[in-house]
């Protein structure tokens, strides 16, 4: 029973925060040239991929993710695509943890400083 709730709970939450409505910061992707229209003169690595376009703006109609749909960007363009993403977060990554690293810094602490 309560695992029934807690799943109908989680529903409801995601339902009311995740759909994207009209004006919503959002993001788009699109296929520009596929491989086959990729000029000749590109090097033949890059013309086995196709040329994706990737961009965010403001979504002009309520839609749900994977529509295709119409955006104004902050340069005040509009593209078309396919939803992917609302109120992208920045999630940036350094990549793994390298203690060797925190070694370095602790013995350049201890030539620069002394300690």
């Amino acid at each position: 029973m309560h695992i029934q709730l807690w799943c109908a709970f989680i529903y409801y939450i995601e339902e009311v925060i995740f759909v994207p409505k009209k004006g919503d910061f959002v993001r788009i992707h699109k296929i520009i040239l596929t491989s086959e229209e990729r000029a000749p003169q590109v090097p033949e690595d890059t013309k086995q991929v196709p040329l994706e376009l990737w961009t965010k703006g403001f979504l002009m109609a309520d839609a749900t993710i994977g529509d295709e749909v119409t955006i104004t960007t902050l340069a005040d363009r509009e593209e078309t695509g396919t939803l992917i993403e609302v109120n992208q977060a920045h999630d940036v990554n350094y990549g793994d943890f390298v203690p060797e690293i925190i070694q370095i810094g602790v013995k350049v602490k201890k030539e620069l400083f002394g300690e």
